[in-house]
Formats: C-alpha cells, sequence, structure tokens
C-alpha cells in the first residue's frame, strides 16, 4: 500500500494512504493502455491525458504507482540512482561505484511525485538547505521535485494551467535528464529523468506546443455514456469508500497480474524486433497525416514495441501500430482550417484507409 507524507507540528510524518486499485477502474481503455506502455518504456516520453472532469484521470495515475513493481536503488542515494547503470551524473553515486562489488543497494517504490499549481522553482529544482546553512554553516543542496521523481514519475494536475517559468523548466530537464541548479554559491548537477504525465480539461486552455511536444503519448478520456458503465463507476467507488481494504484485497489478485505482465514486458523489450515493413507504415501514416520531424515516428515505433512486449509478442505487427497510431499522433497534427475534425478521428481516419478491415 502506497505511503504519503505530511508535516504535523513541524514534524515530518509517514501516513498510510490507499489507492484505488487499477485494475478495478471502469473503461478508459486507451488511458490505461497508454499509462503501462510507458511502463514499459519510458523513453516514449510520457502520457497527457485530456478531458472531462471527474473521468478518472488522477485516480488512474495514483492507481498505477501502486502496482509498479519495485526497483533497484543505491542506498543513501538522494536520487536513488540505479547501481547498474552508468549513466548516473549523481556526484555521491560514481565514488560508491568505484568499488561495485560492494555497493549496498535495497528496493525502493517507484515514485511518483505530484507537481502542484502554483510552485515555486527553489520547489521544483531544489536550493540551499538553509537548516544546515544556519546550523552548521555550510553550505548544502536540499533537492526539489526534480530529485524526488528521478526514475519514477512525475505528475502534473491541470497541466495547461501551469506558469510558464515552470514551462520551461520542465521542457529543459526533459530533454536532457538532467537537473543543473546554480545559485546561492551552489553547484550541482543530478540525473532527472521521469516519465512525465500531466492531465487537465482543454475547455480551461490550452497546453504550450514546446510542451506538447514532450508528450510521447496523448490521450482523450470523455465521461462514459453508457447506463451500465456509469452505474459501475459509482457502485465500484463508493464500494472503496465504504470499505478500502476490502476492496482492495478483492481486486489484488487482478492488480498482481497487470505487476507481473509489466515485469516480464520489461524483460522481454530488448528482444522485441520491428520489421522493415512495418517501420515503412508507420513512416507513410506520419507522412499522410503531415506530421511535423520524425519524432511521430520514433514514439509510434517505441509505443508498437512496448505494446508488442507488453503482449509476450516476440514481433511488432499490424495490430500494434493501429492500436497505438491514435495516441502516438493526435497531438502532432497541424490545425487544417478547412477540416475541424477531431485530431484523434483523422487520425483514426488515417489508419482505416491504410489498413482496412
Amino acid at each position: 500500500m502506497p505511503w504519503i507524507y505530511g508535516t504535523v507540528g513541524g514534524v515530518k510524518l509517514r501516513l498510510m494512504a490507499s489507492a484505488f486499485p487499477f485494475s478495478a477502474i471502469v473503461g478508459q481503455q486507451e488511458m490505461k493502455l497508454a499509462m503501462l506502455v510507458t511502463t514499459i518504456d519510458p523513453s516514449i516520453g510520457g502520457v497527457l491525458v485530456f478531458g472531462d472532469r471527474g473521468t478518472g484521470k488522477s485516480t488512474a495515475v495514483r492507481a498505477l504507482a501502486a502496482i509498479l513493481p519495485k526497483m533497484k536503488a543505491v542506498v543513501g542515494c538522494p536520487y536513488a540512482c540505479d547501481p547498474e547503470s552508468n549513466k548516473s551524473t549523481c556526484e555521491l553515486c560514481p565514488q560508491l561505484k568505484k568499488d561495485r562489488a560492494h555497493i549496498k543497494t535495497h528496493q525502493v517504490p517507484v515514485p511518483v511525485v505530484d507537481l502542484p499549481l502554483g510552485v515555486t522553482e527553489d520547489r521544483v529544482v531544489g536550493a540551499l538547505d538553509l537548516e544546515r546553512a544556519l546550523t552548521d554553516g555550510v553550505k548544502a543542496f536540499e533537492p526539489g521535485l526534480l530529485a524526488r521523481a528521478n526514475r519514477g514519475f512525475l505528475y502534473i494536475d491541470e497541466v495547461n494551467l501551469l506558469e510558464d517559468h515552470i514551462v520551461d523548466l520542465l521542457i529543459d530537464v526533459a530533454a536532457s535528464g538532467e537537473n543543473v541548479v546554480e545559485r546561492e554559491g551552489l553547484s550541482v548537477q543530478h540525473p532527472a529523468r521521469f516519465v512525465l504525465v500531466g492531465s487537465g480539461n482543454p475547455e480551461e486552455g490550452e497546453l504550450r506546443p514546446q510542451l506538447l511536444d514532450r508528450f510521447g503519448l496523448s490521450v482523450d478520456v470523455r465521461t462514459p455514456r453508457e447506463l451500465a458503465d456509469r452505474i459501475e463507476v459509482v457502485k465500484r467507488r463508493d464500494a472503496f469508500e465504504r470499505d478500502p481494504e476490502g476492496f482492495i484485497d478483492h481486486w489484488k489478485k487482478e492488480d498482481n497480474k497487470i505487476r507481473r505482465k509489466i515485469t516480464q514486458g520489461r524483460d522481454h523489450l530488448a528482444d522485441v524486433e520491428v520489421p522493415d515493413a512495418v517501420l515503412a507504415q508507420a513512416s507513410e501514416l506520419c507522412m499522410k497525416l503531415g506530421t511535423d520531424g520524425l519524432r511521430g515516428e520514433l514514439t509510434l515505433m517505441r509505443a508498437a514495441r512496448a505494446l508488442a512486449a507488453l503482449e509476450s509478442a516476440n514481433s511488432v505487427t499490424q495490430d500494434h501500430l493501429k492500436r497505438v497510431a491514435p495516441m502516438a499522433l493526435r497531438h502532432r497534427l497541424r490545425r487544417n482550417p478547412l477540416d475541424d475534425t477531431a485530431s484523434g478521428v483523422r487520425v483514426q481516419r488515417a489508419v482505416d484507409e491504410m489498413f482496412p478491415a
């Protein structure tokens, strides 16, 4: 069961929090699939979830966090560096790695960090540890939210309302995978590789194009229109609120199945082949839709390969490509003044034309 942290009377406390089971979420199949695909291959670039209020966007993110397999990290590292990776820029870990055989490691939960609206720049990137500066007279770095999110997920609710200077920070860090802080006599560089997950309501404002391009996948969610689905959502939510532990225990078996699929998919990802014919179809689809640059093809290929790994397939097929195309390309289309059709519909129409049933 996940934990949340709070401060009461100046004392930091660890409090137990119950997350709604991922497998118990009714409908929203595309949103759930997009999130699972990014857990298999974080290089896809994260998920943007836009849609109506109360459609389970935040619930899905927190539910996913509860089922993710734990990760191995260096003991004592404030950035949870991977002991088996050579890509770390942490100033502490290279010293520890001089003697790899005796590095102490432990299993820790994958971090899922909330980035709230109105957050200050110091809280995001980190700043001088004032307590140590005043008591010990030393300049020490206090890691921010980007440090806590390393190797995990950074979740931004109402991402389209985020302040511009914070957006600029995220764009830089998301591109480089590193956070560089130079202020107040400090010069710190640390790894900040995370999967960016954003949610919001498009009626409240558009997302800046520079940040929009950093999301690998984009999903539109809508309020369920089937009576049976709406009833089931209400029943499950009511059951969860009445007896959280009992409800979680009821869905534990299904959540464990998803956790095993994620673990197996990650192990299998490197062995999945992408045939040249499928690559050609991906490029042809992007050309047909007029997407800018080659990021669309790369994301489409990575998402299709991750989906194949999730389903234990040895090779990417046309079916995998078709299923991930809308989420990989809908936010990369140019606006067409002569066609006011929703971007997801335009992608699906192009897919249907290229791959007739």
